[in-house]
């Protein structure tokens, strides 16, 4: 089914070709719903473009605009602004269709693509930390939303399992490990022996030269430290899913950094033989002169030491995923202070002649409450594992006060799903470039902008239907008479306009506040708009838009990983 915003628009062009003007401006819903639904600029633009009154070619585009079905009689408001107001038998009309729509409106693209999305990609022998909150619930986002409009989606865990570090990992393992520790938390100590190795390294040169030789080993295929570096990943990567579990995220694939190894000597080969590298100063470069912002900043592929770099291994994963995994689309969800790197990785692919679409989607920080990078106070970062573990914890302390008569076990799963699903919108709620400050009462808190306020939406329309002991009916006519009904209803036909904005600019926000405005114009209708107490014809219409309104929470919560639970 077609949107107001497609019927309108496709309206405006007609009206525009009638009255011998170029299509031009856009329309948007309004900014203002004083002033109407939706609002087009186009005589603005096209005011400016000819030098004439903007007023008087809007008036021009009015005579030949035919939207009586639809629009109470548009208006010039402003500079020129041509604005909308829906009629309530439009919106009546088209919330039926909505209602009988199992996707809710959202059409499936036209030009499906296939896209791989790189996000999560913690280090193996470190703990995950709240600052991997961003890439992962950003990218699942991403991937659930695409998928949903019908693109074809591979999501890549490119976990960083190779490099210098275990070179001193292997070395600590070796010399420093308590294995009664290793026992308790892996993760902890492998940490602890990392940083012990690397401060011993820093200071002694033997322990360094050490460190260097164990790398060495490992690089050319020892079996002893093969099997520790194996060891490392597994209690890495057993540590990893268990936060996944709990974030309720899954990746297609896991092709870690150690996946391409065997690829970059061809890598560099390649590159060389087709003058796209060269080799200054013993090391293997590309230089960009004729690319501006990169012309002061060669990208290294092969240090003069012989050794690798990530550059070296994100080149062979460019064409690992299209060649091989044949994608169109790579989208790299990886904080802002890799922008360089990417740009440099992309233009290499380019010149290699990948015609791909590809994109890094960068995203700023997780402050803590005094508005530095969110810290222990030993100055260790966050473990993400335990911040989700304690959203749980205090998500289940809430449960207790508000609902002591649910059963442990409901209790606990629903503490779960409130918990997680705050952490991701606080993240998922702010525009990604945006730094936010992680505040576990904003989070948690049942009014403002939250998922718990949402999620406590859904739970009200689904207490609707438990108190009358009934589900949906089956109607094809919906009445709407009040201001909050038809407030209500506008706002839903509103979701597959707003679905497919969310991967333009890369954007879950778009979705997580109107989902915000959605649960705000339910509690509206639910207090001026009596449902079961109402007479027919009003209690079965005014009963389908409470349903409506939860499948549309339902799933716009889900399209962000949040689930919306039955009970709170």
């Amino acid at each position: 089914m077609q949107t107001f915003q497609e019927i309108l628009a496709k309206r405006l062009a007609d009206a525009l070709a009638k009255a011998g003007l170029p299509n031009a401006g856009e329309l948007t819903q309004a900014t203002d719903s004083r002033f109407g639904d939706y609002q087009t600029n186009a005589a603005l633009v096209l005011g400016k473009q000819r030098g004439e009154n903007p007023r008087a070619v809007a008036s021009k585009i009015l005579e030949h605009l035919e939207v009586s079905d639809l629009s109470e009689p548009p208006s010039v408001a402003g500079a020129g602004f041509v604005n909308f107001k829906l009629r309530a038998e439009a919106i009546a009309k088209a919330t039926a269709q909505l209602f009988g729509d199992d996707r809710l409106g959202v059409a499936k693209s036209a030009s499906p693509k296939k896209i791989v999305i790189d996000f999560g990609s913690p280090n193996v022998a470190k703990p995950m930390h709240v600052g991997h909150i961003r890439s992962t619930a950003l990218g699942d986002a991403l991937a659930r939303t695409a998928a949903f409009i019908g693109h074809d989606v591979i999501r890549d865990n490119h976990i960083g399992d190779w490099g210098t570090q275990f070179g001193m990992v292997i070395w600590g393992w070796k010399n420093l490990l308590d294995r009664d520790a290793l026992e308790r938390d892996p993760l902890a100590e492998l940490v602890r022996v990392y940083k012990e190795a690397n401060a011993r390294s820093t200071s002694d040169p033997v322990v360094r030269e050490a460190c260097r030789q164990e790398l060495v080993k490992l690089q050319s295929g020892d079996k002893e430290n093969l099997d520790i570096w194996n060891e490392c990943v597994a209690l890495s990567m057993q540590d990893f899913e268990h936060v996944y579990d709990l974030l309720d995220i899954h990746y297609d694939i896991q092709c870690g950094e150690s996946f391409y190894n065997d690829r970059l000597p061809e890598v560099v080969d390649r590159l060389l033989k087709s003058k796209i590298a060269e080799i200054s100063e013993g090391a293997v470069v590309v230089f960009f002169p004729d690319v501006p912002e990169l012309a002061d900043k060669p990208c290294i592929i092969r240090k003069s030491d012989g050794g690798f770099n990530y550059a070296t291994s994100d080149i062979a994963t460019v064409e690992y995923r299209t060649s091989e995994l044949k994608r169109d689309t790579l989208w790299y969800v990886v904080g802002a202070p890799q922008t360089l790197h990417f740009k440099q990785i992309f233009e290499i692919a380019r010149r290699e002649g990948h015609e791909g679409d590809f994109r890094h989607i960068p995203f700023g920080n997780v402050l803590g409450e005094d508005r530095k990078l969110m810290k222990t106070r030993s100055g260790e970062n966050v473990p993400l594992r335990q911040v989700l573990e304690e959203a749980c914890n205090r998500a289940r302390k809430i449960i207790d006060e508000k609902n002591p008569d649910l059963s442990d076990q409901e209790k606990t799963e629903i503490a779960q799903i409130i918990g997680i699903g705050a952490v991701k919108y606080a993240d998922l709620s702010q525009y990604r470039m945006t730094d936010y400050v992680f505040s576990w009462d904003k989070m948690l808190a049942l009014q403002g902008n939250t998922a718990p306020y949402l999620q406590n939406a859904y739970v009200r329309v689904r207490s609707i239907f438990r108190k009358a002991n009934e589900s949906a009916p089956k109607i094809d006519k919906f009445v709407l008479t009040d201001a909050a009904e038809i407030g209500l209803a506008k706002k839903l036909c509103q979701f597959a306009e707003i679905v497919p904005q969310v991967l333009n600019d890369f954007r879950p926000n778009i979705l997580a506040n109107y989902l915000f405005e959605l649960a705000n114009s339910f509690h509206s209708f639910y207090e001026a708009c009596p449902v079961l107490k109402s007479g027919e014809p009003s209690r079965s219409s005014r009963l389908a838009l409470c349903d409506l309104t939860g499948r549309v929470l339902e799933r716009g919560l889900d399209l962000l990983g949040i689930k919306a639970p039955e009970k709170m």
